[in-house]
């Protein structure tokens, strides 16, 4: 098979084996950073098949100068910056990576909700500054995790095993969702309207797409519902939350700490939220183990080669871009 394809980004050698085995050029963003749009829409032209990320807006601008383009392979779970009917219209398949990052994305909320809570990152800081004199009965006390209420909002494949991981904390579990999950019911979590869930929970886990209806879901007026003494863990999309309300509500101790791995404008942080002691922040690592990371590269190669092959890829997000193919 002859095709030429783009990687935007440099993903495990394993799968850039896979593509190299099977297409004809096979062009790797050579920079240890994202592509800058200059670039990207130099590197696009005339493609036959685009492996991307979250970092590349794949819009009319980008397929008009790819009129060849035979599919786009995200190399994630979300696909907020394509323009999918923008693609089926063009007949253009979109594929992600579901369900390969579920565990390790959830391991990662609940490392923030223990690190936010036992003020782990502000301990590891203060031992480090040699400011640790000895133990003492009133030094840095943070909050139980074990018994408290963890409040899921999206009950999709991520926000049901972060909630899983509760049984062996004797947590009760509350979610809200679009609609009733049976999976979260079978875990006994209870469903409550996002307003009466987040007056309730002790620990709140966003788990939903990032969507013009879910953008700032969490908002000053949200954040003021929750308890003081409760904690807010982001590991979805960033704009799910009004950072500049965060670090409002955070500096004025509406809530009592948050666990972020993702942000608004992403690398940028609002200003003033690194200067709280109450915020532990990860540099957007949830899918970042070296098992996940391969399973996710192999899956979006995957799905590039079936499309630029003229099959059906197996991870087809808009699988009515058949009906435009010509």
């Amino acid at each position: 098979m002859s095709a030429n394809v783009l990687v935007t980004r440099r993903i495990p050698d394993e799968s850039i084996g896979m593509l190299d085995a099977a297409c004809g050029v096979v062009d790797v963003n050579p920079h240890d950073r994202a592509m800058t749009r200059g670039e990207f829409l130099e590197a696009v032209r005339g493609r036959d098949g685009l492996l991307c990320l979250l970092t590349e807006d794949i819009d009319d601008e980008v397929l008009d100068i790819s009129p060849g383009l035979k599919g786009i392979a995200m190399y994630a779970v979300g696909y907020n910056n394509v323009d999918v009917d923008a693609c089926t219209r063009r007949g253009i398949p979109v594929t992600n990576t579901p369900d390969v990052l579920t565990d390790t994305t959830a391991d990662i909320a609940w490392a923030l909700i223990f690190a936010t809570a036992r003020r782990v990152a502000e301990g590891d800081r203060f031992v480090r500054q040699g400011r640790f004199a000895g133990w003492g009965p009133l030094l840095m006390l943070g909050s139980d995790v074990t018994g408290k209420t963890l409040g899921i909002i999206g009950a999709g494949r991520i926000g049901t095993a972060t909630a899983r991981r509760a049984a062996g904390f004797s947590m009760p579990i509350v979610y809200t969702s679009r609609s009733r999950s049976e999976a979260m019911e079978r875990l006994g979590a209870r469903y409550l309207p996002m307003d009466d869930l987040l007056r309730e929970s002790d620990f709140v886990s966003l788990h939903v797409p990032l969507t013009p209806e879910t953008t700032h879901l969490i908002g000053a007026r949200e954040l003021d519902l929750m308890k003081p003494t409760a904690y807010l863990i982001n590991t979805t999309r960033g704009p799910v939350v009004d950072e500049k309300a965060l670090v409002q509500a955070l500096r004025e101790g509406a809530i009592a700490g948050a666990g972020l791995d993702v942000f608004e404008r992403e690398p940028e942080l609002q200003p003033g939220l690194s200067d709280l002691e109450n915020v532990v922040m990860l540099p957007h690592i949830g899918s970042g183990t070296v098992a996940t990371r391969i399973r996710m590269g192999n899956m979006a190669a995957a799905n590039l080669i079936a499309m630029v092959s003229g099959e059906d890829p197996p991870n087809c997000v808009n699988p009515e871009w058949k009906q435009y193919r010509t």
